[in-house]
């Protein structure tokens, strides 16, 4: 953004620039994260338009010409203050998003609801590992149907054994996910109310297996 390269942005600019922005492809489908930074870029170089809290959409020029009212976030620029889109529409994009679930710890945790299945119990996430239901040693491999959170008292009770050794029980039969983790309330990412009109409908799958950070 070439107006705003002129400043050097403050400490609360810097960790507004790098806030999220949700992007759109032209069915308004969404289809990927950004950060603010480089939401503006897109927004200047013409890839993308801005959407506002009433569905409109704004090139650059126009976007910074809109007034900006108290309750709205704000990037200081040469000759004032510009909006912080929280929502981009991009022009020339068809993309669907995929619907895989990407087999990760992150969404293992989030399937479980950081909730060792052996004991029951939740745990921070600093107080959890993941545990092969058959072991490794035995021949058990990675994956949604043989991986597990567990704690750490249950894991090292349970060692290199089976559950059914260990005389310990699952708590449910371990499976690959049918949704995903955006729509848990565990989902780490602060997302914001524009977002929301927009994925009310979406199969949050796509949320947790396509997050990219810039």
């Amino acid at each position: 953004m070439a107006a705003a390269a002129n400043t050097i942005p403050s400490a609360a600019g810097l960790s507004l620039l790098n806030s999220k922005v949700l992007v759109l492809n032209r069915s308004y489908l969404p289809v990927h994260i950004t950060s603010v930074k480089r939401a503006f870029a897109l927004l200047y170089q013409g890839v993308a338009h801005a959407v506002d809290e009433h569905y409109r959409t704004f090139d650059f020029d126009s976007w910074r010409d809109l007034a900006v009212e108290l309750h709205h976030e704000r990037l200081g620029i040469v000759g004032g203050f510009i909006r912080v889109p929280r929502v981009l529409l991009l022009i020339a994009y068809e993309r669907v998003p995929k619907r895989h679930v990407r087999f990760s710890r992150f969404n293992i945790y989030a399937r479980d609801s950081n909730t060792c299945q052996y004991c029951g119990h939740r745990f921070s996430r600093s107080e959890l590992n993941l545990d092969h239901v058959v072991p490794r040693s035995r021949g058990g491999g990675s994956s949604w149907e043989n991986v597990v959170c567990s704690c750490h008292n249950c894991n090292r009770k349970k060692g290199g054994r089976t559950p059914e050794e260990a005389g310990m029980r699952l708590i449910k039969k371990p499976r690959r996910p049918e949704w995903t983790a955006f729509n848990l309330e565990n989902f780490s990412l602060r997302h914001h109310k524009e977002w929301m009109p927009f994925l009310s409908t979406l199969d949050s799958a796509y949320w947790n297996s396509e997050l990219i950070q810039d």
